[in-house]
Formats: C-alpha cells, structure tokens, sequence
C-alpha cells in the first residue's frame, strides 16, 4: 500500500509546530509510544514500539470492555428482540472493524499517532477542532454516566445494609442518593483526577477487566439458575418497527467505541503494519462481542422487556453475588472518572493553549493553577448534573451517538481525504469503492448521531 503524506505542513493552517501541547488521549497504560522525531519516519510506516500482538488485543479489548457493560441488555429489549440485537450488533461490528483499519491507515499515511492528531492532519484545522470538542464532550458526558453508575450501585448496596426497602420513607439523611454521591466523589474521584499524572491507570485497567468478566458470569449464572422471585416478564420476538432497532444502535456504539484510543496501540505495536492490526482488531472485537452478547441475551431473557437499562439494578438487593458485582463495577467506575477527566482535560489545555499561541514551555508556571481550575469546574458539572439527572439510559443515548461519530464519522472523513490526496496513485475503481465507502461511514455515522440527538431533544419536550 502506498505511503502517502496528508497536509504534514502545519504552515498551511495558519499553525506553527509549538503552538501548544497535543493532548496524548486515552492511551492504555500498557502503550509505550518512543516520542516522533520532527520531520523524520520510520521507513514503511513501522515504528519501535514493544506492544506484542496478544498485548495489543488485551489492550484493545480493555478499552472497548466496560459500564457500558451494564446496558446491553436494555439495548436488547430496545431492538425487538434477541435475534434483532445479534443482528444488529453482527452487522455494525463489520462496519466497527474498518474503522479501525481506516484509522491505522491514516496514523501510517500522516505519520501521527493519535486519533486527534490523524484527523487534524488528514482533514484539516475545522475537522480536527470538532473532533476535539466531540472527544472532550463524550468524555464529559461518560464522566456523568459514570457517577449515576455510582449511584444506582450504592442504593442497592445501602438498602442492603440499612435493612430496610429501597425509597422508604424516613431514610436517614446519610442514606440519600445525593449524598452519597456525592460523598463518594469527593473522597475518591476528585483527588484522583487533580494530577497532572495517572500512573495508577495500569491497575485500574486490570481491575476494570475482572469486574467486567466477573459481571458476565453472574448474569449468565443467573439465567441458567434463576432465583425463584425473578420471573421474566414478556419477551419480545420481533422488533416493534425498524425506528426501533435504530434506537438500540447508540448503546452498541457506547459499548464499542474504542477508536480514540486505538491509534496509540497501533503505534505501539513492534510492528504496525495494517494486516497484523487487521488480525487484532477482529480478534478483540469477536471477544468483547462474545462478552456483550451474553451479558445482553442472558439479561434480556432474564427479565425481558421489563429489564432495567443498568441490568444489575434488576436484580434483588439481598443478592450476595450480585452484590460483588456491583462493589466491582463501583471500584471500577471510581477508577476510570479520572481517567475519562485526564483525557477530556487534556482536549480543553490543548485548545486552550493553540487559541492563545502559547508554546507549553513558557506557560508551565501557570499550569498547575489552570489544571486546578478546569478540574474543579469539570467535576462540580459533572456531579451536578448526575445528581439531577437519574436515568442512564437518557446519557448512555447521548454519549452513544458521539461515540457514532468517532466509530463512523471521522474514519469516513479520514477515508475520503486520505484516497482524494493519492487519486492519481490508485486505479479508478479501486478509488471510487474506497470513497465510496468512506460516504457509507459518514451517512452512517451522522443518521445515528441526527437521531440521538433529535430523540435526546423532541421526546423530553413531548413528554
């Protein structure tokens, strides 16, 4: 395949190389990325990275494995049906596998190695600040799932403790669910996310993993061995119109969004060429197919259409195991909020310091004072809309039709760029498919995120 260079000239966006610092998102504790040489790359796209294939699927499975865990189920009911939702998400992974492809091609073409960086220089200063604000949003708005996770967990786990029905009158006040909310958030999240650093991200990921498999297991073991008070209500065979099955499409995204964090482990790789990552990428997304799958079907034909969009908030409070599941999922979330602020934080320093023409060198004095800032004002919004707003399903729709634009959207747009820029070097057909293709992605992409965010909208005002 041939090596093409994508506008690597930062003259032409009005931009000079030390503009800012670019903010490095959501790489894996495990990628150990050797710092790009100004003006240099390494022959035929390959860098030094020390990433096996088998880490670089751990990684990219961690990545796409988590809360989002929580909600297939939902995502079931919501699609009409277990054989809609394998449908569904079988024909959506097809489309979420060349995306990540495309990504690696343009990380290779425009010899950068994050998602924003590809996209800044693939498509250019409008393209890459959208892509920006998109990825600081998603992070904000799963920063807010993450603390109703917290939440709906704990109430459980309280009403458990305190010996009495959950929502009874007369609670102590230290039971509330604002309360401890909020209690918990400022014990555990906010002095984790002040950092400049996460080191601690290698055993969060690791933890994150456990519980994830460990909540698969129990939803699965309680279908096989149902409790005698959980009884199934109706379950659905057919969707009940294809409105419906589109509606199902932002929680896969959510659950499958792992391309921001991709191009680093791609970069990572000893030897980033798009064949291995092909082979990587397929065999991550059938594993954490295999583990969204059961969790979905089993939840699904558990408790049917009545399943609640957290499935661990069906289950009784008085389950012991379902309780550790919801202590694995609480330490879980309690870990990965400031690693969703770190990213988004890093989006807003970057922009911030593009927008002012400040070289990182000569602004380090006022660093500490404006990560202080952009972390306090990020996480009191972040708290209080979770405290007001209790459904996750309403985030989850939001959140889900951004992580559409990253999974569709931008490769498509990288994918149309990347082949106008080589359409001399190419045969026609070959040209026209590969565009072709790209348009598919971005039709693709904007219908869910155009009625995400419509449903998001109309359906509060209509009710």
């Amino acid at each position: 395949m041939a090596q093409v260079s994508i506008n690597r000239d930062l003259d032409e966006w009005g931009l000079s190389t030390d503009s800012g610092e670019r903010a490095r998102l959501l790489q894996s504790p495990s990628v150990d990325i050797a710092p790009k040489s100004e003006g240099e790359a390494p022959p035929g796209g390959l860098g030094g990275g020390t990433t096996s294939r088998l880490g670089a699927i751990f990684i990219v499975v961690n990545a796409c494995l988590g809360a989002g865990l929580l909600n297939f189920p939902a995502a079931f009911s919501t699609a009409g049906g277990v054989a809609a939702g394998i449908t569904l998400q079988m024909a959506m992974l097809v489309f979420i596998i060349s995306g990540l492809v495309i990504l690696a091609y343009c990380s290779q073409a425009s010899n950068e190695r994050t998602y924003q960086e590809v996209v800044w220089a693939v498509c250019g200063k409008l393209t890459g600040v959208l892509c920006e604000v998109a990825i600081a949003t998603y992070t904000f708005g799963t920063c807010i799932a993450f603390l109703i996770i917290i939440g709906d967990q704990q109430d459980k786990i309280i009403a458990v403790m305190a010996k009495e029905p959950e929502g009874a009158g007369g609670s102590p006040w230290y039971t509330d669910r604002k309360f401890t909310i909020s209690l918990t958030a400022c014990l555990f999240i906010l002095p984790l996310s002040i950092p400049r650093e996460i080191g601690f991200q290698k055993y969060a990921s690791f933890l994150s993993v456990v519980g994830t498999w460990y909540v698969t297991a129990i939803i699965i073991i309680k279908y096989i061995w149902p409790d005698k008070e959980m009884t199934p209500a109706d379950t659905l065979n057919r969707p009940a119109s294809w409105i419906a099955v589109f509606n199902a499409m932002p929680t896969i995204c959510f659950g499958f969004q792992c391309h921001v964090s991709s191009v680093p482990v791609f970069n990572s790789m000893r030897r980033p060429e798009l064949k291995t990552w092909g082979g990587v990428v397929t065999a991550a997304m059938v594993i954490a197919l295999a583990v969204y799958m059961g969790t979905g079907i089993c939840g699904f034909l558990t408790f049917g259409a009545a399943v609640d969009p957290d499935v661990l908030l069906s289950y009784p409070s008085e389950d012991m195991a379902v309780a550790v599941a919801r202590a694995f999922i609480i330490l879980s979330v309690l870990t990965s909020y400031p690693i969703l602020h770190f990213c988004g934080r890093a989006v807003i320093e970057g922009l911030w310091l593009r927008y002012q023409g400040m070289p990182v060198e000569e602004d380090v004095g006022r660093e500490r004072r404006r990560r202080v800032l952009q972390t306090l004002v990020w996480f009191l919004l972040t708290l209080l809309l979770a405290l007001f707003i209790p459904d996750i399903g309403k985030v989850i729709s939001v959140i889900g039709g951004l992580a559409a634009c990253f999974i569709f959207v931008f490769p498509g747009l990288c994918l149309i760029k990347a082949k106008l820029s080589e359409m001399e070097e190419v045969k026609p057909a070959s040209w026209w498919a590969m565009v072709s293709y790209g348009v598919l992605l971005v039709t693709l992409g904007a219908f869910i995120f155009g009625q995400t965010t419509a449903n998001a909208i109309f359906v509060d005002l209509l009710a």
